[in-house]
Protein backbone atom coordinates (compact mmCIF):
# COMPACT_ATOMS: atom_id res chain seq x y z
CA UNK A 1 0.00 0.00 0.00
CA UNK A 2 1.28 3.53 -0.71
CA UNK A 3 0.80 5.85 2.53
CA UNK A 4 -2.59 8.08 2.01
CA UNK A 5 -1.76 11.80 2.28
CA UNK A 6 -4.55 12.55 4.49
CA UNK A 7 -2.99 10.16 6.95
CA UNK A 8 -0.79 13.85 7.55
CA UNK A 9 -3.73 15.48 9.05
CA UNK A 10 -6.94 15.34 10.95
CA UNK A 11 -9.14 16.49 7.83
CA UNK A 12 -12.26 15.46 6.34
CA UNK A 13 -11.58 12.24 4.76
CA UNK A 14 -9.68 11.05 8.10
CA UNK A 15 -12.33 11.88 10.18
CA UNK A 16 -14.59 9.57 8.35
CA UNK A 17 -12.77 7.03 8.47
CA UNK A 18 -12.27 7.01 12.45
CA UNK A 19 -15.31 4.82 13.45
CA UNK A 20 -13.07 1.86 11.58
CA UNK A 21 -10.13 3.35 13.18
CA UNK A 22 -11.34 3.19 16.72
CA UNK A 23 -12.39 -0.85 16.25
CA UNK A 24 -8.78 -1.84 14.57
CA UNK A 25 -7.32 0.05 17.97
CA UNK A 26 -9.53 -1.60 19.73
CA UNK A 27 -9.17 -4.70 18.57
CA UNK A 28 -5.04 -4.72 19.21
CA UNK A 29 -5.27 -3.09 22.40
CA UNK A 30 -7.33 -6.19 23.48
CA UNK A 31 -4.98 -9.08 21.89
CA UNK A 32 -2.04 -6.75 24.07
CA UNK A 33 -3.72 -7.19 27.09
CA UNK A 34 -4.96 -10.28 27.36
CA UNK A 35 -3.10 -12.67 24.93
CA UNK A 36 0.30 -14.10 27.20
CA UNK A 37 3.30 -14.88 24.79
CA UNK A 38 5.49 -17.73 25.14
CA UNK A 39 8.92 -17.38 25.83
CA UNK A 40 11.82 -18.93 24.51
CA UNK A 41 14.96 -20.26 26.05
CA UNK A 42 17.18 -17.47 24.70
CA UNK A 43 16.60 -13.34 24.54
CA UNK A 44 14.37 -11.66 22.09
CA UNK A 45 14.55 -8.54 20.37
CA UNK A 46 12.37 -6.56 18.98
CA UNK A 47 12.27 -4.27 16.39
CA UNK A 48 9.19 -2.81 15.72
CA UNK A 49 6.80 0.43 14.82
CA UNK A 50 3.89 1.69 15.88
CA UNK A 51 2.61 2.65 12.39
CA UNK A 52 1.99 1.69 9.02
CA UNK A 53 4.38 2.22 5.93
CA UNK A 54 8.06 2.07 5.88
CA UNK A 55 10.26 3.56 9.04
CA UNK A 56 13.64 2.40 8.31
CA UNK A 57 12.70 -1.34 10.21
CA UNK A 58 14.72 -3.31 8.20
CA UNK A 59 18.21 -1.45 7.86
CA UNK A 60 17.97 -1.27 12.27
CA UNK A 61 17.20 -4.76 12.70
CA UNK A 62 20.18 -5.75 10.18
CA UNK A 63 22.68 -3.00 11.79
CA UNK A 64 21.50 -4.54 15.52
CA UNK A 65 22.61 -8.05 14.03
CA UNK A 66 25.86 -6.62 13.41
CA UNK A 67 26.26 -5.05 16.82
CA UNK A 68 25.39 -8.48 18.08
CA UNK A 69 27.86 -10.29 16.01
CA UNK A 70 30.51 -8.08 17.01
CA UNK A 71 29.79 -8.96 20.09
CA UNK A 72 30.60 -12.73 19.29
CA UNK A 73 26.94 -13.43 19.65
CA UNK A 74 25.12 -15.55 17.27
CA UNK A 75 21.95 -13.77 16.59
CA UNK A 76 18.68 -15.27 14.00
CA UNK A 77 16.32 -13.09 12.51
CA UNK A 78 12.28 -14.16 12.69
CA UNK A 79 10.11 -12.59 10.03
CA UNK A 80 6.67 -13.47 9.21
CA UNK A 81 7.85 -13.76 5.05
CA UNK A 82 4.76 -11.43 4.13
CA UNK A 83 4.49 -12.37 0.73
CA UNK A 84 6.32 -15.67 0.59
CA UNK A 85 4.93 -19.27 0.17
CA UNK A 86 6.71 -21.19 2.60
CA UNK A 87 6.99 -21.14 6.39
CA UNK A 88 8.62 -22.92 9.20
CA UNK A 89 12.06 -22.52 7.18
CA UNK A 90 15.57 -21.60 7.02
CA UNK A 91 15.73 -18.76 5.02
CA UNK A 92 18.91 -19.20 1.77
CA UNK A 93 19.61 -16.42 -0.56
CA UNK A 94 20.96 -18.74 -2.74
CA UNK A 95 18.01 -20.56 -3.66
CA UNK A 96 14.92 -19.07 -2.45
CA UNK A 97 13.26 -16.09 -3.82
CA UNK A 98 11.08 -13.70 -3.20
CA UNK A 99 7.91 -15.45 -4.39
CA UNK A 100 8.92 -18.00 -1.62
CA UNK A 101 9.92 -16.15 1.47
CA UNK A 102 9.36 -12.57 1.07
CA UNK A 103 11.14 -9.84 -0.12
CA UNK A 104 12.48 -8.51 3.78
CA UNK A 105 13.69 -12.01 4.81
CA UNK A 106 15.85 -12.01 1.44
CA UNK A 107 17.52 -9.02 2.44
CA UNK A 108 18.04 -10.10 6.17
CA UNK A 109 19.48 -13.17 5.44
CA UNK A 110 22.53 -11.52 3.96
CA UNK A 111 23.29 -10.44 7.83
CA UNK A 112 22.61 -13.24 9.91
CA UNK A 113 20.16 -16.52 9.64
CA UNK A 114 16.48 -15.96 8.94
CA UNK A 115 13.36 -18.48 10.02
CA UNK A 116 10.22 -17.46 8.53
CA UNK A 117 7.02 -18.77 10.04
CA UNK A 118 3.32 -16.25 10.83
CA UNK A 119 3.91 -17.45 14.48
CA UNK A 120 7.10 -16.06 15.35
CA UNK A 121 7.09 -18.32 18.53
CA UNK A 122 7.36 -21.19 16.22
CA UNK A 123 10.16 -19.65 14.19
CA UNK A 124 11.73 -18.58 17.68
CA UNK A 125 11.73 -21.48 18.73
CA UNK A 126 13.07 -23.23 15.50
CA UNK A 127 16.28 -20.75 15.32
CA UNK A 128 17.14 -21.67 19.03
CA UNK A 129 17.07 -25.34 18.41
CA UNK A 130 19.49 -24.85 15.45
CA UNK A 131 22.24 -22.29 17.43
CA UNK A 132 20.79 -18.81 17.87
CA UNK A 133 21.66 -17.39 21.33
CA UNK A 134 19.59 -14.21 20.62
CA UNK A 135 16.70 -13.52 18.31
CA UNK A 136 15.63 -10.63 16.26
CA UNK A 137 11.79 -10.06 15.68
CA UNK A 138 11.88 -8.08 12.43
CA UNK A 139 8.63 -6.16 13.00
CA UNK A 140 5.85 -7.83 15.29
CA UNK A 141 5.88 -5.03 18.18
CA UNK A 142 2.12 -5.51 17.69
CA UNK A 143 2.44 -9.33 17.98
CA UNK A 144 1.99 -10.74 21.67
CA UNK A 145 2.39 -14.44 20.73
CA UNK A 146 6.19 -14.33 21.73
CA UNK A 147 7.61 -12.45 24.51
CA UNK A 148 10.37 -10.12 23.63
CA UNK A 149 12.97 -9.45 26.43
CA UNK A 150 13.46 -5.53 24.53
CA UNK A 151 11.63 -3.45 22.01
CA UNK A 152 12.70 -0.96 19.84
CA UNK A 153 9.96 1.45 18.51
CA UNK A 154 11.57 3.15 15.32
CA UNK A 155 10.03 6.14 13.75
CA UNK A 156 10.39 7.85 10.50
CA UNK A 157 11.73 11.93 11.53
CA UNK A 158 10.23 13.04 8.65
CA UNK A 159 6.95 11.80 9.30
CA UNK A 160 6.56 10.61 13.25
CA UNK A 161 3.17 9.40 14.19
CA UNK A 162 1.42 11.22 11.27
CA UNK A 163 -2.16 12.68 12.44
CA UNK A 164 -1.93 10.23 15.48
CA UNK A 165 -5.14 8.34 14.30
CA UNK A 166 -5.48 4.72 13.78
CA UNK A 167 -5.89 2.60 10.61
CA UNK A 168 -7.18 3.53 8.09
CA UNK A 169 -8.10 7.20 10.10
CA UNK A 170 -4.16 7.53 10.17
CA UNK A 171 -0.91 5.09 10.18
CA UNK A 172 -0.98 4.33 13.59
CA UNK A 173 -1.62 0.63 14.33
CA UNK A 174 -2.26 0.99 18.05
CA UNK A 175 -2.85 3.63 20.61
CA UNK A 176 0.26 5.84 20.43
CA UNK A 177 0.59 6.57 24.24
CA UNK A 178 -0.38 2.34 24.66
CA UNK A 179 2.45 1.28 22.96
CA UNK A 180 5.24 3.18 23.82
CA UNK A 181 4.28 2.15 27.03
CA UNK A 182 6.17 -1.18 25.87
CA UNK A 183 8.56 0.35 24.50
CA UNK A 184 11.91 0.28 26.10
CA UNK A 185 13.23 2.23 23.43
CA UNK A 186 12.76 4.61 20.89
CA UNK A 187 14.60 5.03 17.50
CA UNK A 188 14.24 7.97 15.32
CA UNK A 189 15.31 7.74 11.79
CA UNK A 190 16.30 10.96 9.76
CA UNK A 191 16.14 14.32 11.13
CA UNK A 192 13.23 14.76 13.75
CA UNK A 193 11.15 17.61 12.19
CA UNK A 194 8.26 16.06 13.80
CA UNK A 195 9.96 16.72 17.30
CA UNK A 196 9.23 12.92 18.19
CA UNK A 197 11.99 12.97 21.01
CA UNK A 198 10.02 15.14 23.19
CA UNK A 199 7.02 13.53 22.24
CA UNK A 200 7.96 10.03 24.03
CA UNK A 201 8.99 11.79 26.98
CA UNK A 202 11.22 10.01 29.64
CA UNK A 203 11.39 6.70 27.07
CA UNK A 204 15.32 6.61 25.77
CA UNK A 205 15.70 8.00 22.65
CA UNK A 206 18.48 6.51 19.94
CA UNK A 207 18.97 8.41 16.64
CA UNK A 208 20.65 7.71 13.52
CA UNK A 209 20.20 8.58 9.68
CA UNK A 210 20.37 6.45 6.35
CA UNK A 211 23.92 6.51 4.42
CA UNK A 212 24.02 5.30 1.02
CA UNK A 213 26.82 3.30 0.18
CA UNK A 214 27.55 5.35 -2.79
CA UNK A 215 29.83 8.83 -2.50
CA UNK A 216 27.99 10.74 -5.07
CA UNK A 217 26.07 10.39 -8.38
CA UNK A 218 26.57 13.84 -9.51
CA UNK A 219 25.48 14.95 -12.80
CA UNK A 220 24.02 11.13 -13.30
CA UNK A 221 20.73 10.90 -15.11
CA UNK A 222 18.43 8.24 -13.18
CA UNK A 223 15.39 7.13 -13.30
CA UNK A 224 14.14 5.42 -9.96
CA UNK A 225 10.92 3.10 -8.51
CA UNK A 226 10.17 1.59 -5.36
CA UNK A 227 7.90 -0.50 -4.02
CA UNK A 228 8.16 0.59 -0.05
CA UNK A 229 5.96 2.46 2.04
CA UNK A 230 7.25 5.89 1.82
CA UNK A 231 9.41 5.71 -2.15
CA UNK A 232 10.03 9.16 -1.52
CA UNK A 233 12.54 8.84 1.45
CA UNK A 234 14.59 6.94 -1.34
CA UNK A 235 13.87 9.59 -3.71
CA UNK A 236 15.22 11.96 -1.54
CA UNK A 237 18.41 9.64 -1.07
CA UNK A 238 19.18 9.95 -4.33
CA UNK A 239 18.40 13.75 -4.79
CA UNK A 240 21.20 14.25 -1.95
CA UNK A 241 23.76 12.43 -4.15
CA UNK A 242 22.76 15.10 -6.39
CA UNK A 243 21.43 12.55 -9.30
CA UNK A 244 19.45 14.48 -11.70
CA UNK A 245 15.95 12.91 -11.68
CA UNK A 246 14.32 12.35 -14.90
CA UNK A 247 11.55 9.84 -13.61
CA UNK A 248 10.10 8.47 -10.52
CA UNK A 249 7.92 5.78 -10.04
CA UNK A 250 5.76 4.57 -7.22
CA UNK A 251 4.78 1.23 -6.40
CA UNK A 252 2.38 -0.37 -3.63
CA UNK A 253 4.48 -1.80 -0.90
CA UNK A 254 5.98 -5.53 -0.87
CA UNK A 255 4.86 -5.27 -4.92
CA UNK A 256 6.02 -8.08 -6.81
CA UNK A 257 7.25 -6.78 -10.17
CA UNK A 258 6.19 -8.48 -13.49
CA UNK A 259 8.81 -9.20 -16.29
CA UNK A 260 6.63 -6.62 -18.43
CA UNK A 261 6.65 -3.23 -15.66
CA UNK A 262 10.38 -3.94 -15.44
CA UNK A 263 10.74 -4.21 -19.51
CA UNK A 264 9.14 -0.84 -19.69
CA UNK A 265 11.49 0.81 -17.05
CA UNK A 266 14.52 -0.75 -18.74
CA UNK A 267 13.22 0.16 -21.80
CA UNK A 268 12.24 4.19 -20.50
CA UNK A 269 15.98 4.20 -19.01
CA UNK A 270 17.45 3.50 -22.24
CA UNK A 271 15.57 6.06 -24.24
CA UNK A 272 16.20 8.54 -21.89
CA UNK A 273 20.00 7.24 -21.37
CA UNK A 274 19.68 7.22 -17.15
CA UNK A 275 20.55 4.38 -14.98
CA UNK A 276 17.84 2.80 -13.40
CA UNK A 277 17.70 2.64 -9.84
CA UNK A 278 16.21 1.02 -6.98
CA UNK A 279 16.01 0.32 -3.51
CA UNK A 280 17.77 -3.10 -1.94
CA UNK A 281 14.21 -4.68 -0.97
CA UNK A 282 13.05 -3.94 -4.93
CA UNK A 283 16.27 -5.61 -5.97
CA UNK A 284 15.75 -8.49 -4.75
CA UNK A 285 12.67 -8.90 -6.47
CA UNK A 286 13.91 -8.63 -10.02
CA UNK A 287 14.29 -12.17 -11.76
CA UNK A 288 18.65 -12.78 -11.71
CA UNK A 289 18.54 -12.49 -15.92
CA UNK A 290 17.19 -8.93 -15.58
CA UNK A 291 19.43 -7.29 -12.92
CA UNK A 292 22.02 -6.28 -14.87
CA UNK A 293 19.88 -3.77 -16.24
CA UNK A 294 19.13 -1.96 -12.50
CA UNK A 295 21.32 -0.57 -10.26
CA UNK A 296 20.90 -0.72 -6.18
CA UNK A 297 21.07 1.99 -3.96
CA UNK A 298 22.37 0.21 -0.63
CA UNK A 299 22.12 1.83 2.92
CA UNK A 300 22.63 1.12 5.96
CA UNK A 301 22.45 3.01 9.26
CA UNK A 302 24.49 5.92 10.50
CA UNK A 303 24.33 6.28 14.53
CA UNK A 304 24.33 9.47 16.24
CA UNK A 305 26.25 7.17 19.40
CA UNK A 306 27.01 3.70 18.27
CA UNK A 307 28.32 2.95 21.40
CA UNK A 308 25.81 4.28 23.85
CA UNK A 309 23.26 2.39 22.00
CA UNK A 310 25.43 -1.07 21.87
CA UNK A 311 25.50 -0.41 25.39
CA UNK A 312 22.03 0.11 26.20
CA UNK A 313 21.24 -3.48 23.94
CA UNK A 314 23.90 -5.42 25.86
CA UNK A 315 22.99 -4.41 29.40
CA UNK A 316 19.36 -5.23 28.58
CA UNK A 317 19.94 -9.46 27.79
CA UNK A 318 21.45 -11.50 29.23
CA UNK A 319 23.32 -14.56 27.62
CA UNK A 320 22.96 -18.01 28.98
Amino acid sequence: MRTPKFWNNKGIISTFFLPLGFIYSSITSLRMKYIRGNKVNVPVICIGNLTAGGTGKTPVAISVAEILQESRLNPFFVSRGYGGKLKSIPVDNKIHIAEDVGDEPLLLSKQARVIIDSDRYKAAKIAADIGANIIIMDDGFQNPYLRKNLSFVVVDGGFGFGNERPIPAGPMRENLDNGLKRADAVIIIGKDTKHIAKRVGNIPVFKGTMKPALKTLKGKKVIAFAGIGRPQKFYDTLQSLEAKLVETIDFPDHHNYTKEELEKIIHKSQGLNAKAYTTSKDFVKIPLELRENFNVLEIEIDWENKEEFKSFILNHIKIA
